[in-house]
Order: C-alpha cells, then structure tokens, then sequence
C-alpha cells in the first residue's frame, strides 16, 4: 500500500503520547483508526515499531531510529508547505546552549547584511543535536564530539572550560579552579545537551554526587541556589550572566569544539555554505562583541 504522511503522524503522536488512547486524542480521531495506521506502516517497513506488551507503549530499537527520520520527514513537508516560506526561504540556525558565544551576534549583523533575502533564524533547542535529527533546524552551532552517522561537520574553534560556581561560595574566591577542586562540591550535569560527563574526571577521583539536569535554565539554577557547581565553556559567561554565579577557569580541563554541523544529503538548505564562510571569517576576524 501507499504510506502517506498520515501514517507518519499516527507514529509520532503514539510515539510522543505513549499510549494509543492520547494519541487518538491528539489526532482527533479514534483508537482503532490509529492502531490500523500503525500496523499498516509496519507491515510496509517489515519492522515492530512499537512495543505493545506493556499498558505504556515503548518504541522498539527500529522505532526508534524511525522515530527521527519521521520527524525529519514530517517537519520538511510542513516547511515545504508553509506559504510564508515561498517568499523567503529562512535558514534555521540551532544550538542547545551559548550560539556562538560572543561571535554570536557579529555573524548575525554580517549575515543580514550580506544576505538579506535569507533570513537566519537562531533557535535554541534543548537537545544534544539541536534539533537536527527531527529536521527542526537546517544546521547546529553544537560543542563536543558527535559520533552519530549522517552529519556533515566543520571545526570552527576550540572553547577553554570554565568552572561555574555559587557567587557566595568559597570557591568564588579563588582566580582558578581544578577538577579535583570541583570533585568536593555536587556536579550540577545537563544530561540532554551538556559536554560534561563523569568521564572527564579520573575514575579514582570522580565526584561523589551529581544532580541531572535537562535544559540550561535547570543547570543555572542548581548553581545559583548554591545545590551545585558546573562546568561548561567560555562562551557561557559571556552568553549567561547572572548575579549568583561565578565563572572561574578550569585550568586542568581539556577545550570543547565547536561545530557547525547538518545532515548530509538532501535536503539540504543552498545557503549552508555561505554561514559555514561567515562562521569561518567571523571566528577568524575575532569580530567579537566586548
């Protein structure tokens, strides 16, 4: 039969909802009308998408790599059927936490100035790839090593780690700081888009607790109210200020890359390749708001 981008939404919204009942409701439409649009699209594929042996639905391992390509499939159509983007076709710029720290806004002002009839759209999106995998942005400013398959990336510098701690703490006053010195506090860790891991301590000396996060406002917070210290780049300070925090150089840690990075093949948005010349001359200039 013929999958039609009905069934891609029926998997999604089971996908999201977790049960066939709140999907059904999602869609406006009935139980079993979902529950044929799924079997449907996996007797089409071959593959069990969802594992239905408990009350609350789980994708399968197959499920789960559909799920970003249903999602990447589903967001180009809705784009290629926007109205507004017939007049301009914007170029969605993501990242997770900090853009392009304090170059951020150079590339912006260069961008509209040499491309006016391209919007650059910056958004930030709490997750690893920024978006990317469900085709919510054409390409990512994100930090640290990317190991998964289909991504096209470019090096555009290298950040120095900083430690984030509480302004009132004793650590607040000391120039720099170490891992071991970070070690003795709780680790504030954003488990969805952070570069820091247990891994970056020695396994003898890792510290005793962390509290996990999911986004950047979390993470400032647990620092703020004194829960916890973090580490993160130099791009954050000048990105995330805040009156209860201090950033301190992290004299003992390894720099973060920064990529700019998208999903090889089409497609792919024409412009992709004059931000990658921009980001470059930009970072290169060091045309940086002080």
């Amino acid at each position: 039969m013929t999958i039609e981008l009905r069934h891609l939404r029926a998997f999604l919204a089971i996908a999201d909802e977790g049960t066939i009942t709140r999907a059904a409701a999602r869609l406006h439409t009935g139980q079993p009308a979902v529950s044929r649009t799924l079997r449907q699209l996996e007797t089409h594929l071959g593959v069990t998408l969802v594992d239905r042996s408990t009350h609350h639905l789980e994708l399968t391992a197959q499920g789960r790599t559909f799920r970003a390509k249903a999602a990447a499939a589903v967001a180009a159509v809705d784009a290629a059927l926007d109205p507004g983007a017939l007049t301009a076709w914007p170029l969605r710029l993501g990242h997770p936490w900090a853009a392009l720290g304090d170059h951020t806004i150079p590339l912006l002002r260069r961008w509209d100035e040499r491309h006016p009839g391209v919007p650059l759209q910056l958004r930030r999106v709490d997750d690893r790839l920024a978006g990317l995998a469900q085709g919510a942005v054409d390409v990512a400013l994100l930090r640290g090593p990317l190991a998964e398959p289909g991504l096209v990336t470019v090096r555009l510098l290298e950040e120095d780690r900083v430690a984030v701690v509480p302004a009132g703490s004793e650590l607040a006053d000391r120039e720099s700081l170490t891992l071991a010195d970070i070690a003795a506090w709780p680790v504030a860790l954003n488990t969805v888009a952070g570069t820091t891991t247990l891994d970056l301590w020695p396994p003898h000396a890792r510290p005793a607790a962390t509290i996990e996060v999911t986004n950047t406002d979390e993470w400032l917070t647990a620092i703020a109210v004194g829960r916890a210290v973090g580490i993160s780049t130099a791009a954050t300070p000048r990105m995330h200020t805040h009156p209860a925090i201090a950033y301190r150089p992290l004299t003992d840690a390894p720099p973060v890359p920064v990529v700019l990075a998208w999903r090889a093949g089409p497609p792919a948005h024409p412009a992709i390749p004059d931000l990658v010349a921009l980001a470059r001359a930009v970072v290169a200039g060091g045309q940086a708001v002080g």
